[in-house]
């Protein structure tokens, strides 16, 4: 039988929110675009950190900035917004009111911070024991450095990343997103939907330890493996590949492309391309294994001669005969590009201050669950009222919080 084409995968699923910064929101915006009803939970008066974090701000329809951030607006889609003070007696009550009512709970502060506020898991799922409680920290729950705070940064740094990006003879470099948070943020999704997939079978709730620390290790991937199985600690190798060449980005007259060979097949039509077709012959280049030994007097060779022509003309050249290749783009170009706008990585949603705002689109394509329109990331607060009745609050309560500054 089909799903109604309006059905989301989880849709009756609700997520009390509790993070700010990225790999927190990163995750729960991705159950929001999923269907799932997200309330994200957020400091009275100056709500989660992001909101500040320009420029770039929104501009509203006269050009003026708004206090709507772009780091902001990237990762919260989908979700409505409710202020409350949780080192407020009166808020902790508003927390375990809705945790009672909610599939799912994420959280990212500090270890302890939310046994401090009675809002940790044991308490939590005492009252809801079909809760699912997912804590993303920097270094976990347990360990010597669980105490201390965690940032994408210093976790690329210690987590061994910044040793293997960058140039060949320049410093250690970090990413320049924060992949650390968005694959903490991703695992945690995964993570999130498997307990819920556990609950529907058994009725019972668990609790989920995501540590940036631990997630970066685990994204080392091939290279993890290299040093583990190999017993040889990999280098930075700029642009190049650590097993594989030529896998790089190679200098052309008018700028830079990327010259992916993946096999011997490739390399040898890559050879013909550029007429070079005795390298395929050689020896020392007739496989990769070699070519990875003898790249410093290959690479030169294939570089001189790809500097002969432009960047468009290569192009056309090599996935005319196969050779996998890219170009190098800047945002704009990528915003740009017809394969990116027909698959609908850029969309737009009406905002009431902007007119629209225009978003990068969810990458989730499901055929019989169609990930959730997107609605304009909530102003700070502005579903408060509406939450709060929802969960049995008179209007004198309300009225009664909002005097007393818990929301």
């Amino acid at each position: 039988m089909t799903a109604p084409v309006d059905a989301r995968a989880l849709q009756g699923i609700r997520v009390l929110d509790l993070t700010r910064v990225l790999a927190g929101p990163w995750c729960t915006q991705v159950l929001a675009d999923l269907g799932a009803e997200v309330i994200k939970v957020e400091r009275p008066g100056t709500g989660d950190d992001t909101r500040g974090w320009g420029p770039p701000f929104l501009r509203d329809g006269a050009g003026e900035d708004t206090a709507e951030s772009a780091y902001f607006l990237c990762t919260n889609r989908n979700k409505r917004s409710l202020t409350v003070d949780i080192a407020q007696p009166a808020g902790q009550a508003i927390i375990r009111r809705l945790a009672g009512t909610c599939d799912v709970l994420v959280e990212n502060f500090k270890v302890g911070d939310m046994a401090r506020h009675g809002l940790d898991a044991a308490t939590l799922r005492a009252l809801n024991p079909r809760l699912v409680y997912c804590s993303i920290t920097g270094f976990g729950q347990d360990g010597p450095y669980a105490q201390r705070a965690g940032y994408d940064f210093a976790v690329q740094g210690l987590g061994g990343l910044m040793s293997v990006t960058g140039a060949v003879d320049g410093e250690p470099q970090k990413v320049g997103v924060a992949v650390a948070d968005l694959f903490t943020g991703m695992y945690a999704t995964v993570a999130i939907l498997a307990a819920l997939r556990h609950r529907d079978a058994t009725g019972e709730g668990q609790v989920i330890d995501m540590a940036l620390l631990d997630t970066q290790v685990a994204m080392l991937a091939n290279l993890g493996s290299h040093y583990l199985v190999g017993g040889e600690v990999p280098s930075r190798q700029g642009n190049a590949h650590a097993n594989i060449v030529p896998y790089q980005v190679f200098a052309v007259a008018d700028g830079h492309l990327i010259v992916a060979v993946g096999n011997d097949r490739q390399f040898t039509r890559l050879c013909d391309l550029l007429d070079l077709a005795s390298l395929a012959q050689d020896a020392r280049y007739a496989t990769n294994a070699a070519r990875v030994r003898h790249r410093e007097t290959l690479v030169p060779v294939l570089q001189q001669a790809l500097h002969a022509r432009g960047r468009q003309a290569w192009l056309s050249l090599l996935e005319t005969a196969g050779i996998p290749c890219g170009p190098v783009n800047d945002l704009r170009d990528v915003f740009a590009d017809p394969q990116v706008r027909a698959r609908g990585m850029v969309v737009e949603t009406p905002h009431p201050m902007a007119g629209t705002l225009p978003l990068v689109g969810s990458p989730m394509k499901l055929s019989a669950t169609p990930v959730q329109p997107p609605r304009t990331p909530p102003g700070l607060g502005q579903d408060s009222d509406d939450v709060l009745r929802e969960a049995g609050y008179g209007e004198e309560e309300i009225a009664a919080l909002r005097a007393g500054g818990v929301v």
